[in-house]
């Protein structure tokens, strides 16, 4: 779980204009791991990329994208993102759903390159805001996963 901590906090660094503090922590990952499953990618014996994915019925979240930035911009986000989409689609899932925050204004492009839309805007919760050094909210977006194949 250490790793797996290590790699998410080192991928998004990026988010420290605005996010203050690390992006997960020891509980939160222990939470995360009790509501849905990370799938990751190896290279070498070593954590490269991460992704974590939660069911919901016909609806599943995608979340915490991580790739080791040395490795960045190799396809292994795209595959983990394909990975995460099969195994949804497995589990009876009939879309896809991700939030990202506007701040982060390379994501959305990002994320319609890969057939998400935006399908809306949240505020970010009460207990973020402590978290963060400037106003800010969620982007969501969504992508229609077709209809599921047989579980084997």
């Amino acid at each position: 779980m250490e790793a797996l901590r290590e790699l998410i906090n080192q991928a998004f660094r990026v988010e420290s204009f605005f996010k203050i503090g690390d992006r997960l922590d020891a509980q939160s990952a222990q939470a995360l791991f009790r509501t849905g499953r990370f799938m990751v990618a190896e290279e070498n014996g070593a954590l490269a990329a991460c992704v974590y994915v939660e069911i919901g019925g016909r609806r599943a979240y995608l979340g915490l994208l991580s790739v080791d930035p040395s490795r960045q911009r190799s396809g292994l986000g795209r595959r983990l993102i394909s990975a995460a989409e099969e195994f949804a689609r497995e589990m009876g899932a009939h879309f896809m759903d991700l939030r990202v925050v506007h701040l982060r204004t390379e994501l959305p492009p990002l994320y319609e390159k890969y057939g998400y839309t935006v399908s809306g805007t949240e505020p970010i919760p009460e207990a973020m805001k402590a978290l963060v050094s400037m106003p800010c909210h969620f982007i969501r977006m969504s992508k229609p996963l077709g209809c599921p194949g047989p579980r084997p």
